[in-house]
């Protein structure tokens, strides 16, 4: 990217303790031979993801993943339910569907992992996510998942508002056309956080060091 190759734009750069956020890695979103909703800008993003997860973890870093699904009368989507006019529409995710399972081709620790239902775009909104952040003495979130126009921007500009550095590897974000793809990493690299290669987020989780 551009932005990234500018020598003249100083990176905020990675804090003490990062907290790896993956977000809505589920079918809806992942898996494109059986959902309209589904969309792959890189081949190996789950292979990376699933990579620095197991980075992380062997640091005894807190590695969080989301998703997305609603109560059947959807209640708890708000306002936004009022735009449900398709059946692959993002309100007709529901509880327990298998649009709202996580991808196959994942590997989550479920004793070890920090794993949470959200029904906003931003993974802050309305989640224990900031006290998780607190509670793990984290100053950095690494950021991945999709939509990059969505809810991975939500969360970016989310976590830079409260004051956290963020890292975005990004072989690890997708979106469902390159336009806003590339549009929105421009975007985030300009204003938001550092948008890196994935090889150097995972070079920085095997050399990680804990300060605190």
């Amino acid at each position: 990217m551009e932005v990234r190759a500018n020598p003249t734009r100083k990176r905020y750069g990675f804090g003490r303790k990062p907290m790896l956020v993956n977000i809505d890695l589920q079918k809806s979103y992942t898996d494109t031979a059986q959902f309209k909703t589904a969309y792959e800008t890189d081949p190996r993003q789950i292979e990376y993801v699933n990579q620095l997860a197991d980075l992380a973890r062997g640091h005894g870093l807190p590695v969080a993943w989301t998703y997305v699904a609603y109560m059947e009368s959807g209640e708890d989507c708000g306002v936004w339910g009022t735009r449900t006019d398709t059946p692959d529409s993002l309100q007709n995710i529901k509880v327990g569907s298998v649009r709202a399972e996580f991808d196959d081709r994942l590997k989550i620790d479920r004793v070890r992992d920090i794993v949470y239902n959200k029904r906003m775009a931003s993974a802050f909104h309305d989640t224990h996510l900031q006290s998780l952040m607190v509670w793990h003495r984290c100053d950095t979130v690494v950021v991945t998942g999709g939509s990059t126009s969505g809810c991975v921007r939500a969360t970016v500009v989310d976590a830079l508002s409260r004051g956290y550095r963020v890292i975005v590897p990004e072989e690890c974000v997708a979106d469902k056309h390159e336009s806003p793809h590339f549009a929105n990493l421009y975007d985030i690299a300009l204003k938001y956080g550092d948008v890196l290669p994935v090889a150097e987020v995972i070079d920085y989780y095997r050399n990680f060091r804990n300060e605190a």
